[in-house]
C-alpha cells in the first residue's frame, strides 16, 4: 500500500514529505481560525439594521427536505478537495484552490460585516415530520438566517469543482461525480430554503470574476513555481 502510494505522488513517505505537508498547510492552520472567530463573531452579532434578501423566484422553489443531505455533503467535499490536493503535492492545484476559497470566503466576511443581510424563507413549521426535515432542523437551530449573501455554500462547490475540473489527477468519470456532488449542493441552498436565489446568482457572479483572477493571470504562478521547485514535485 505505502509503495502504490509513494508511486502515485511520486515521492517517498519520509520525513520530508511530512514536513512539506506541514509548509502546505499553513495557510489553512492561519486563515481558517481568523475565518471561524469572524464568523462567530458577525453571527452572535445584533446589528442594529439587516437588509431583508428576496426574489420572486424564492416564492416559487419548494421546500424540499431530502436535498438536506448534499447540503451536509458540503463540509467533506470542499474541505477533502482541498486536502487531497494538499496530500498528493499538486501544489498549483492546491495553492490556487486555497486562494479562490480564501478570497471569496473574506469577501462574504467583508460584506456580512458591512452590510448584514438576511432572509425570511424559512417554513414557519416543517411540513412533514420525517429524519430529513430533523435534520434540516438542525441547520436552523445552529445556523441563523442571517449573514447569507453571497452564499459561500454556492461559491465553494463551485470553487471545488473547478479545481477537480483543471486537475490531472481525475479522470472524466471522477469529473462528472464532482459536478453532480457539486450542483446537488447548490441546489439544495434553494430547496431547504437556507439561501435565496440572489445569493445563488451572486456567489456564481463572485465565482466566475475570481476563476478568472486566480486561474488566468499570473497572480500565483511565480509563487506556485517557487514552492513546486521548493518541494521537487512539479508535474509536466
Amino acid at each position: 500500500m505505502k509503495v502504490k502510494i509513494e508511486e502515485w505522488i511520486g515521492r517517498p513517505l519520509n520525513r520530508d514529505y511530512w514536513r512539506d505537508m506541514l509548509k502546505l498547510s499553513t495557510p489553512i492552520l492561519v486563515y481558517g481560525p481568523i475565518y471561524l472567530m469572524w464568523f462567530i463573531l458577525i453571527e452572535k452579532h445584533r446589528f442594529s439594521h439587516y437588509a431583508v434578501i428576496h426574489t420572486a423566484i424564492d416564492d416559487m422553489i419548494p421546500f424540499v427536505e431530502a436535498f438536506v443531505i448534499p447540503y451536509y455533503m458540503w463540509f467533506l467535499y470542499v474541505s477533502l478537495t482541498l486536502l487531497f490536493f494538499m496530500f498528493s503535492c499538486d501544489v498549483e492545484d492546491y495553492y490556487k484552490n486555497f486562494a479562490f476559497l480564501a478570497t471569496g470566503m473574506t469577501i462574504f466576511l467583508i460584506i456580512s460585516t458591512l452590510f448584514p443581510n438576511m432572509h425570511q424563507l424559512r417554513p414557519a413549521v416543517m411540513p412533514r415530520d420525517n429524519v430529513f426535515t430533523h435534520l434540516v432542523a438542525i441547520i436552523y437551530k445552529s445556523d441563523t438566517a442571517a449573514n447569507l449573501w453571497p452564499s459561500i455554500h454556492v461559491y465553494n462547490s463551485i470553487g471545488s469543482m473547478i479545481a477537480i475540473h483543471r486537475s490531472r489527477r481525475f479522470n472524466k468519470t471522477g469529473k462528472v461525480v464532482s459536478d453532480i456532488i457539486g450542483t446537488s449542493i447548490i441546489l439544495s441552498t434553494l430547496f431547504i430554503k437556507q439561501h435565496s436565489m440572489y445569493d445563488v446568482i451572486t456567489a456564481f457572479i463572485m465565482a466566475i470574476i475570481l476563476y478568472l483572477v486566480v486561474y488566468h493571470t499570473s497572480i500565483l504562478e511565480a509563487f506556485c513555481k517557487r514552492r513546486e521547485e521548493e518541494l521537487a514535485v512539479r508535474y509536466n
